[in-house]
């Protein structure tokens, strides 16, 4: 989660979990979390896009 930070705030944020187990177990819950969300669907459900496919076929049909 801090890997994108530069090396010397990598650094502190480092530190500050080696020296704060609540700060550590907080983020350990966050990298939880994150990889939860990651793993959850992100695109609509089928009937979803199969009822927008359907009416952008009818929109400008003629009635």
């Amino acid at each position: 989660m801090y890997n994108e930070l530069p090396d010397k705030e990598r650094q502190e944020v480092e530190q500050a979990l080696a020296h704060d187990a609540e700060l550590a177990a907080r983020c350990a819950d966050l990298l939880l979390a994150q990889r939860c969300l990651t793993s959850l669907q992100r695109g609509p459900q089928p009937a979803t896009t199969q009822a927008i496919l359907q009416y952008s076929r009818n929109f400008l049909t003629p009635s």
